[in-house]
């Protein structure tokens, strides 16, 4: 990868961040969670869901590249078999963590939105997986639901610590979107220019 593509990741999946929190936050104002007192509200609050979202991309593209040294030092240290179960292994405990480990052994309280959440999650992640695969190889599976599963849920962890569902949303919802984008053009990327 060089300079250029990565200022291409970085700018679109800022573009990303930014449409999805704003599609998000608009959703919740028009649940009635936020309430706006006119015209100069409803444009600030344009404005902080764009800048939220965009801050959602950059906190996203960090947690990738992390995952990407970390996917890099997994595969040189074990083999390519064990590196395979290790990632299985975290993405199991990762969604029980969030479906079952917070509700029954925790305190929490809305434990019912932690497992509509880890649902969501696990079938996003299968559908980027299959996206990947279909449009690379088999081999892409894992690692893709590694990141999709275990990344998220680890990015995730101070907004639901919250505990409020509509932060949960707001934050969530960019998360994903931009974690899959980067996934799913990962590939594009790195495949070398034609001479």
């Amino acid at each position: 990868m060089n300079l250029k593509k990565w200022i291409y990741l970085l700018w679109t999946t800022l573009v990303v961040g930014a449409v999805v929190s704003l599609v998000a936050g608009l959703l919740l104002q028009w649940t009635h969670t936020v309430q706006l007192n006119g015209t100069a509200d409803f444009f600030v609050n344009m404005a902080i869901l764009l800048g939220v979202g965009i801050m959602v991309s950059v906190y996203s593209q960090m947690g990738f590249f992390a995952y990407l040294m970390l996917n890099y030092m997994g595969s040189g240290v074990f083999s390519k078999v064990t590196w395979r179960y290790i990632q299985i292994g975290l993405t199991v405990l990762a969604l029980m963590e969030l479906l079952f480990l917070r509700v029954f052994l925790g305190e929490e309280k809305n434990g019912i939105s932690d497992v509509v959440l880890g649902i969501i999650i696990l079938v996003i992640s299968c559908v980027t997986a299959y996206l990947k695969v279909k449009a690379t190889n088999n081999s892409a599976w894992i690692p893709t639901l590694f990141f999709m599963i275990s990344v998220t849920i680890v990015e995730m962890v101070g907004v639901l610590n919250i505990g409020v569902d509509q932060a949960t949303v707001w934050i969530g919802a960019p998360l994903i979107a931009c974690n899959a984008y980067q996934i799913m053009i990962l590939h594009r990327l790195l495949k070398p220019a034609n001479r």
